[in-house]
C-alpha cells in the first residue's frame, strides 16, 4: 500500500504522538504511524480524503503544515515490463545485497554489476578480515596476564598463516553469503564495468541494460591525502596492511578514526612498534571522556601518539619511511595512511543522466535516498551518510520500499551506533554533549567510571567510563557513550533507550543484570539523582 506523508508542527512527546494519531483515525485514516521527533505521521493513501487529515488537527495544538504523496509520479513506479529489469545495481556490497534481496521477495527482476570482487567492503578489505585480525591480535596481547597467579607468554607471530586464516573466512563468507545467496535469491551478478548512458540505461562492456530504477552501491576507497612525496613512498592502506606476508618492526600511521585507531591497536598487539600520527586529535568524534581513556590506553601499550600533527613530506629513505611533520621527522619500516575513505563514482558517468554530485564525490541523496533523477538512487558508503555496513543494508531495503511502493521511507540516525574495536572498545549512540549544545538542546550528563562497575572490577579491567546525555527539561536519554571491555554488546541498550525516548529514572528503574558491563549503563542512569561510590555492590 502506498502511504501519504504529513509534517506536523506541534508535537514534543509520545503523548502527542498518541493525540496525533487519533485524530488522525477520527477522520478515516489507517495505517497510522506517528514520528512525534521527526515532526512526520504518514498513513495509508486512499483510506481517507487528504483535506480531512488537516482538519483532524484544526482545533488542537498541533497544526499540519503540509500532506505529500512520496511516490511522486515516477518515483513510485511499480513493475514496467517496458524494461528489461525492474531493478538494476551497481555493487555488490551490503546495500546492494540487501536491495537485491529486498527486490527479489516481490518478485521483480533484478540484475547486479560488479566490476571487482563480489561481497564489497565489508567482507572482502574492512569488518571482517579486520576483525578477524584483531581478534588474534587480542589474544596474544592478553598473553601478557593480569591476573596475580598465571603466567603466560606471547610467542613470536606467523605473520603468514595469520594472513592466510584471514583470507579463509573471508573466501568462506563471500561464498556463503553474497555468491551463493544471488544464486538461492535468483539475480544475476555480472563481473563487468557499469557506466551510465542517455536513457537512463546501463552501458555494461558491449551491452545496454534497462531497468525500470537503478540503484548505486558502488562503496568507497581509502582517501589519499595531498602529501608531497607520500605517493612514492610505497605507503599502505588499511587494505594493503592486512595483507602482508611480514610482521613490520615498526609502523607509522597517519589518521586518527576508527580504522586509523583499530589498525594502530591491531600491529601494536601482533609485536610492531607503532606510532600515531593525528592532524587534530585521537578519536576526535567521541566524547572528550571516551578519547582520553583510549589515549591512556594506547600510551600504557607503548603507542605514540602525537596529536596535533601534520605531515609536510614524505619520502623513502632506504628500507624505511620518513614523515616530516612540523619541523620533527618520524621514521618506520612501514607506513599506513588511514584517512578516512572516499565514495567511489569516478567513471560512472552519474553526471551524464543528471544526477548530482557533492564535494567528496558522494552522490546527493534525500532522507529517502533518492538523487536528482527520479529514476536513480543511491544506498551506502558512495552517499557520504555513516560508513557502516549497517547503514548501507537499511539503505538498501529502503530503496527498494520507496521505488518500488512509494512507502516514503526516510533514514532517521538519531540512535545510530558505531563502535570501534580498539581495547577497551569504544560504543556509541546518539549525541554527545557537544553535539546536543549545538542542536541548541540544553542537556544535563553523567559519567561513570568502570571503577563503580562490579564486571569490571573482577575482570582487572576497570580501564573505561559510561556517559551518559540527557534534555535537561524532560530527562530523555538523546546519547549514550562507552568505553571498556564488551561495551559493543551494550550499546544496543542505549540504542533502545533512545529510539523509545526513556528517561534516565526509566532507565534507572529497569532490572539490571548483576556482574554485566551493562549494569554500567544502570549505573549511570542511577547517578542521575544519586552517589555510585554509596550504592551496595549486590544492592540497587
Amino acid at each position: 500500500m502506498s502511504r501519504l506523508e504529513i509534517d506536523i508542527e506541534g508535537m514534543t512527546c509520545e503523548g502527542c504522538a498518541r493525540h496525533v494519531h487519533d485524530a488522525l483515525e477520527g477522520v478515516g485514516a489507517r495505517e497510522v504511524s506517528v514520528d512525534w521527533p521527526a515532526g512526520r505521521a504518514s498513513v495509508g493513501a486512499g483510506t481517507t480524503d487528504p483535506d480531512r487529515l488537516a482538519e483532524a488537527l484544526a482545533d488542537s495544538r498541533y497544526r499540519v503544515s503540509a500532506v505529500r504523496d512520496p511516490r511522486g509520479g515516477a518515483n513510485g513506479a511499480a513493475a514496467d515490463d517496458a524494461y528489461e529489469y525492474d531493478l538494476a545495481i551497481v555493487g555488490s556490497g551490503g546495500g546492494a545485497f540487501a536491495a537485491a534481496i529486498a527486490a527479489r521477495r516481490r518478485d521483480l527482476r533484478v540484475v547486479m554489476v560488479e566490476q571487482g570482487t563480489v561481497g564489497g567492503t565489508c567482507v572482502n578489505v574492512g569488518c571482517i578480515p579486520s576483525k578477524a585480525l584483531l581478534a588474534a591480535a587480542e589474544t596474544r596481547h592478553r598473553a601478557g596476564g593480569r591476573f596475580p597467579g598465571i603466567t603466560t607468554e606471547a610467542g613470536p607471530v606467523d605473520m603468514g598463516a595469520l594472513i592466510a586464516a584471514k583470507d579463509g573466512i573471508v573466501g568462506d563468507l563471500r561464498q556463503d553469503k553474497y555468491v551463493d545467496l544471488a544464486g538461492e535469491y535468483g539475480f544475476e551478478i555480472l563481473e563487468a564495468t557499469a557506466r551510465f548512458v542517455e536513457g537512463p540505461a546501463l552501458e555494461v562492456d558491449d551491452r545496454r541494460i534497462e531497468a525500470t530504477h537503478y540503484l548505486v552501491a558502488t562503496g568507497a576507497d581509502p582517501l589519499v591525502p595531498d602529501i608531497p612525496g607520500l605517493a612514492d613512498s610505497g605507503f599502505l592502506t588499511s587494505t594493503s596492511a592486512m595483507e602482508l606476508d611480514a610482521l613490520p618492526e615498526s609502523m607509522l600511521v597517519i589518521g586518527g578514526g576508527y580504522v586509523a585507531m583499530e589498525q594502530a591497536q591491531l600491529f601494536s598487539h601482533l609485536g610492531t612498534k607503532v606510532t600515531v600520527l593525528v592532524r587534530s586529535q585521537l578519536a576526535r568524534g567521541e566524547e572528550p571522556e571516551v578519547a582520553e581513556v583510549i589515549g591512556d590506553a594506547f600510551a600504557a601499550e607503548g603507542i605514540a601518539v602525537h596529536e596535533n600533527t601534520t605531515p609536510d613530506e614524505v619520502r623513502r629513505d632506504g628500507d624505511e619511511v620518513v614523515v616530516t611533520a612540523g619541523g620533527q621527522r618520524f621514521r618506520a619500516q612501514h607506513l599506513l595512511v588511514a584517512t578516512g575513505r572516499r565514495p567511489r563514482t569516478q567513471g560512472l558517468g552519474l553526471q551524464d543522466v543528471g544526477v548530482e554530485l557533492g564535494r567528496w564525490g558522494n552522490v546527493l541523496v534525500d532522507a529517502d535516498m533518492s538523487t536528482s533523477h527520479p529514476r536513480v538512487w543511491a544506498a551506502g558508503d558512495v552517499t557520504g551518510h555513516p560508513q557502516f555496513v549497517y547503514v548501507a543494508a537499511k539503505h538498501g531495503g529502503l530503496v527498494v520500499d520507496n521505488a518500488f511502493e512509494g512507502a516514503g521511507r526516510r533514514i532517521d540516525y538519531r540512535a545510530l551506533p558505531r563502535i570501534t574495536f580498539t581495547n577497551p572498545t569504544i560504543a556509541s549512540a546518539g549525541l554527545t554533549e557537544a553535539g546536543a549544545e549545538a542542536q541548541g538542546i540544553e542537556c544535563t550528563c553523567r559519567t561513570l567510571p568502570l571503577e563503580h562497575v562490579p564486571r569490571a572490577i573482577v575482570s582487572r579491567s576497570t580501564r573505561g567510563v559510561v556517559k551518559v546525555v540527557a534534555q535537561r527539561d524532560s530527562q530523555r536519554i538523546l546519547g549514550v557513550h562507552i568505553v571498556g571491555d564488551g561495551a559493543g554488546d551494550v550499546i544496543l541498550a542505549g540504542v533502545l533507550a533512545i529510539e523509545t525516548a526513556m528517561t534516565v529514572e526509566q532507565l534507572a528503574a529497569t532490572w539490571n543484570p548483576y556482574l554485566t558491563l551493562g549494569e554500567g549503563l544502570y549505573l549511570a542512569a542511577q547517578a542521575f539523582h544519586r552517589d555510585p561510590s554509596k550504592l551496595s555492590c549486590c544492592a540497587a
